[in-house]
């Protein structure tokens, strides 16, 4: 789950890292209050939408950049107005773009050096790693790709924790000495408590800035939570904003689906995150294009399935549905009978290719076979993708 900006400097700010003072508004009529709570001089203006790039994007109606620096608070007020529910593209969003719903009033820091600060996942080694460089306020990737000699790793123990001659390794790699370093040395641990305690996949600092007076300020913020732990952080999951998510997916969400809209027009309805993946290649390699990644479960109800069915039609783009599903846990006869009281119950009218294999497949195919629906079967995963292809060129 993602958190906007002036979400995550809130959560900074609980956990003792420092950010400038900054503000948010959801409506024009908020700016005066907001503003007012800000001292005169420099302020910056953020559109507050779930993606990167905001500074560099442009607004349906031409007026560019989604981040601005404004002289004065009176300037700002304009400069929110022209954003507030007005759509920024970015290349984060896609040609759709994003509605700003809220914008972040924030005092604008003078800035010394600009750092690039991570707490991520690190998937091949089960720890969390802290990512760091000289090169802040630029795309990492851009980094790693032309000078990736100026990012560094520090990877922490889960069990003992952020040491202190790994906070001490930190403050070395990124040059900071001094007050700064006490500063530096102060955020870095504060981040990392954040990071555990709040069950977080990734704390992005970028830039992190020194000022000319001494202060060491996340400048930017964005924060991600593993899903699975949010039964754990009520008071996190209180920050979700529906509206910068597909309606598909919060609807695949109430029902325990995993869902993912993807940009083709075979639909795929699969149990297991890996059968899954295999799906959509195996689709591809015939000449197809997944539209979704759909994962079930292991033990999916025929409420679940119909449910399914009904999320994938809300995609305009498909063009068929690929049922594909190996019944370990699950049992194959439920889940046809599931598919065939989904197909009457939408009375779906585009070509349905259905793939079972495993627990009571032989039942299965059997309800499918016997229900009079133009429902085509395929023996194995590679006849169906072809036959779905097929159907839907």
């Amino acid at each position: 789950m993602n958190i906007h900006e002036y979400q995550a400097k809130a959560l900074f700010e609980t956990f003792g890292v420092p950010v400038p003072k900054g503000v948010a508004a959801k409506a024009a009529s908020e700016f005066d209050a907001a503003l007012a709570q800000l001292p005169e001089g420099p302020t910056m203006v953020k559109s507050q939408i779930h993606a990167g790039g905001r500074g560099k994007g442009t607004f349906t109606d031409g007026f560019k950049g989604g981040v601005k620096f404004c002289k004065t608070k009176a300037d700002a007020k304009e400069i929110a107005g022209r954003m507030l529910n007005n759509t920024l593209i970015t290349l984060q969003t896609g040609p759709a773009g994003r509605k700003v719903q809220t914008v972040y009033f924030t005092v604008a820091s003078d800035i010394k050096k600009e750092y690039y600060l991570a707490i991520l996942l690190d998937r091949g080694t089960s720890r969390p790693v802290i990512v760091a460089s000289t090169e802040g306020g630029v795309e990492i990737e851009k980094v790693a790709h032309e000078t990736p000699e100026k990012i560094f790793k520090v990877f922490v123990d889960p069990a003992y924790g952020l040491a202190d001659f790994q906070v001490r390794q930190l403050i070395a790699g990124l040059g900071f000495t001094g007050a700064e370093a006490k500063g530096a040395a102060k955020l870095i641990r504060n981040l990392y408590t954040m990071f555990w305690e709040t069950d977080a996949s990734m704390v992005e600092i970028n830039p992190l800035i020194t000022t000319p007076t001494g202060e060491v300020l996340a400048l930017d913020a964005k924060v991600s939570f593993d899903s699975n732990a949010l039964y754990r952080h009520p008071e996190i999951t209180a920050l979700r904003d529906l509206n910068e998510e597909d309606p598909k997916e919060i609807e695949a969400s109430k029902y325990n689906l995993s869902y993912i809209a993807l940009d083709g027009n075979i639909a795929c309805l699969v149990n297991g995150a890996g059968l899954a993946m295999s799906t959509m290649d195996i689709i591809k390699h015939f000449g197809g294009s997944p539209a979704n990644f759909l994962d079930v479960g292991g033990g999916a109800t025929k409420e679940q399935v119909v449910a399914a069915f009904k999320i994938i039609l809300g995609d305009a783009n498909v063009k068929g549905i690929f049922v594909n599903i190996f019944g370990g846990i699950m049992d194959c006869n439920v889940i046809a009978t599931g598919i065939i009281e989904a197909v009457r119950e939408v009375g779906l009218k585009l070509p349905l290719v259905v793939r079972l294999e495993g627990n009571n497949v032989t039942a299965g195919k059997a309800t499918l076979a016997g229900s009079g629906l133009p429902i085509v079967s395929g023996d194995t995963m590679a006849d169906a993708a072809r036959k779905i292809v097929q159907l839907v060129a």
